[in-house]
């Protein structure tokens, strides 16, 4: 019990500050992870650590898990808006299973690739609080 009171006590606002400014990264849901893949696929064929990747570099304020892109890339298999195949990717010990849009989903990955746009366009409003003008050693009077 004395070791958590201790950390409690630790925490400064500027923490709290530096948290709002500096959020760390958000990870996506199964629902957004659908969106940006089909984003990513309009655009060219790609595999899962490609787009994990892809992701962090583009959007380094988001983050992606195995387990959520992996249920989106099946989910999207099996409602047949992309479709997977076995390539030996150049470089790579092993082949990768790539993934497309089905030519027959493309209107409908489009709509859903503008979601994530506008998702992403939308979040990088949310970033932060702007500036912080208070400091921990000024009274709140």
């Amino acid at each position: 019990m004395k070791w958590g009171i201790q950390r409690v006590n630790q925490m400064k606002f500027e923490d709290i500050y530096d948290f709002f400014q500096n959020p760390p990264p958000t990870y996506l849901n199964k629902e957004l992870t659908v969106c940006y893949v089909l984003s990513v696929l309009l655009s060219g064929d790609s595999y899962g650590t490609e787009l994990i990747q892809k992701l962090e570099r583009e959007y380094p304020e988001y983050r992606l898990s195995d387990t959520v892109l992996y249920s989106a890339l099946k989910f999207l298999e099996n409602e047949e808006a992309i479709r997977g195949y076995w390539k030996k990717v150049e470089g790579r010990g092993r082949p990768r299973r790539m993934y497309q849009v089905s030519p027959e989903s493309r209107s409908q990955a489009e709509e859903l690739a503008r979601l994530w746009q506008e998702y992403v366009k939308e979040g990088e409003g949310r970033e932060g609080c702007g500036e912080a003008t208070f400091t921990a050693n000024e009274e709140t009077g």
